[in-house]
């Protein structure tokens, strides 16, 4: 019986041991699900919130941590990324009668009289109107003092211990360029909406989120559009003209490397005279500055159309043989009335001289032999019987393109007289003219090489090839050679044509223009100077003439801008024009 005591004695230690462990395990494993429900419910929580802000919340009050990083307007750049619009943020000063306001009730909002806050924000800001600022104060109507307030003027209106002078942060439109390219650009109202340029054509994809991170980049080159604007300043200041226009195509793919109206406006200083004038000054035939003169007014270009016309009477079998003549020395009678030229060229002209001495009367028998139909045509695949191609949406339809194109309609036609185009419509047509045959339309987007349009084929290149020559003499020969800027093989027509009033056309005010291309032996540009109203004076001998003054303003813009373009000046080389030399002399 005592054997048997012994394992009844110790066997029951074995089972406590193993009890203990199996609590041991439990408890761990119950603290392990603990913080594993732990991290779940916080990451659930997150994830909750997340998807609250983003779907619920996601609103005019509210904006994704994406969002909100995002500046609220997309940047506008240059082809070669230079910043010509950007968003940034700001102070403004505003006024807030209702600052001291408490529960409804409450004093004056000024702890000062209207008269004395006025003088003290005169003293911050010296160009405010210290009678405006003072009836706004006095009115008692909110609104707003001044935009961009820089920080140290801030402090400086916050010391005047005015409650009502609030100092919101405000995101503002910058362009760091000031006044370059404002006709391109435009500019954003207080509404936060682009107006009048590329700020209006773009601003749905400049506030959307999803293309905000990236800029713009439009096809303008600061470079050139700053030579540009100064030359056309420069030209007519010298001759007091009163507005002026100037554009720098690329001949291949329709992009605008420049375009400049004048007088500019700055799109960081808008005014009123800026946008809108008095009834009375439009009646004088005055525009606000923000108006295109490029792209939204039309004119009578004159004699920049004679190239077009030899151009269409070449391509279309008219003219075979350049040695060919028509009679000169009398005014030509259309449809009752006298073509003549401004003197007497000679009794014959061929087309050589027609085009190097400008003549009116052969230009006219030329078109009337393409035949009004067949140069409507060539107007209408040139995209000059329609609003110009291009983005910007103030475009001024052509006028006197439409109705019947009889003989006395072409004959006109032929030397620019009757018909009125924008001069992006005659940058364009130019374009088509000397690059080989192909018509594009305009663009200010940046393509990207090898992405051009095709276009459409307007002239043969045999023509295009023909024309180069012809162009490039007259700027060797005739009224072009103020333009003749050495090394660069410049070609162009002038054209200088009076403008239409209430009682005809004004004989005292013209509309002068320079249309060209270099370089000629393989064009790459083309480029239009225009001076409206010019008046003769020193600066241009005393010529109202667009050999005089628009011719000059090339001839001083392409050396500029060639090389900036990567066109070297060369005197070695030229268009070849030993086969059209002899007809330079001819009769006279």
């Amino acid at each position: 019986m005592t054997a048997l005591a012994v394992p009844l004695r110790y066997h029951p230690a074995k089972p406590r041991r193993v009890d203990h462990r199996r609590r041991a395990l439990l408890t761990a494993r119950q603290r392990l699900l603990l913080i594993a429900g732990a991290f779940i419910l916080i990451a659930t929580t997150a994830c909750a919130r997340i998807a609250w802000i983003g779907a619920i919340e996601n609103g005019p009050s509210r904006q994704s941590m994406a969002e909100a990083l995002l500046p609220p307007r997309g940047e506008i750049t240059d082809r070669n990324g230079v910043p010509l619009a950007r968003a940034f943020p700001a102070y403004s000063l505003w006024y807030n009668p209702a600052a001291m306001t408490v529960g409804g009730d409450g004093g004056p909002p000024l702890v000062r009289s209207p008269e004395e806050v006025a003088d003290s924000l005169v003293e911050i800001f010296p160009d405010l109107d210290r009678y405006e600022v003072t009836q706004l104060l006095a009115s008692g109507r909110p609104g707003y003092i001044r935009r961009r307030v820089l920080p140290e003027d801030a402090n400086r209106v916050i010391a005047l211990g005015e409650l009502a002078l609030e100092l919101p942060r405000e995101a503002e439109r910058h362009y760091p360029q000031g006044a370059l390219a404002a006709h391109v650009l435009g500019y954003v109202a207080s509404d936060g909406h682009g107006r009048v340029g590329m700020e209006a054509v773009l601003d749905e994809q400049l506030l959307d989120p999803a293309h905000r991170s990236e800029p713009v980049a439009l096809s303008i080159d600061t470079r050139v559009q700053g030579a540009l604007e100064d030359e056309l300043r420069s030209g007519m200041l010298a001759v007091n003209a009163v507005g002026a226009a100037g554009i720098v195509l690329d001949v291949d793919t329709g992009e605008v490397l420049a375009m400049a109206s004048l007088p500019e406006f700055d799109p960081n200083q808008i005014t009123t005279e800026d946008v809108v004038l008095p009834q009375e000054r439009v009646d004088a035939g005055e525009m606000p500055r923000s108006f295109n003169r490029v792209t939204n007014q039309v004119y009578e270009l004159g004699s920049t159309f004679k190239p077009l016309t030899v151009a269409m009477a070449i391509d279309s079998g008219v003219i075979t043989d350049l040695g060919r003549t028509w009679p000169a020395d009398r005014p030509l009678m259309v449809g009752g009335n006298a073509i003549r030229d401004s003197h007497t060229i000679g009794s014959r002209l061929n087309v050589a001289q027609t085009l190097i001495h400008s003549s009116n009367i052969t230009s006219a028998q030329i078109a009337q032999e393409v035949g009004g139909e067949r140069m409507h045509q060539y107007f209408t695949e040139l995209g000059m019987t329609e609003r110009a191609g291009i983005e910007l949406p103030a475009r001024g339809h052509p006028l006197g393109m439409g109705g019947n194109w009889n003989s006395s309609k072409a004959a006109y036609a032929g030397f620019g007289h009757g018909v009125a185009v924008t001069p992006l419509h005659l940058a364009s047509a130019y374009a088509a003219m000397v690059n080989g045959g192909i018509w594009r339309p305009a663009t200010l987007r940046r393509i990207e090489p090898g992405h051009a349009p095709r276009g459409r084929r307007v002239f043969r290149a045999s023509t295009s090839a023909r024309m180069n020559q012809l162009m490039r003499m007259i700027a060797v020969y005739g009224t072009g050679r103020n333009a003749n800027a050495p090394g660069f093989r410049v070609g162009g027509k002038t054209g200088s044509a009076e403008k239409p009033g209430s009682h005809g056309y004004r004989r005292s005010s013209l509309v002068s223009t320079f249309a060209a291309a270099f370089p000629m032996d393989n064009p790459r540009y083309v480029v239009i100077a225009m001076l409206d109203e010019p008046q003769g004076t020193a600066a241009s001998s005393y010529q109202r003439t667009a050999a005089w003054n628009a011719a000059p303003i090339v001839g001083r813009l392409v050396p500029r801008i060639g090389p900036q373009l990567g066109v070297l000046p060369d005197e070695t080389r030229d268009i070849d024009l030993t086969d059209l030399a002899p007809l330079v002399g001819g009769e006279h």
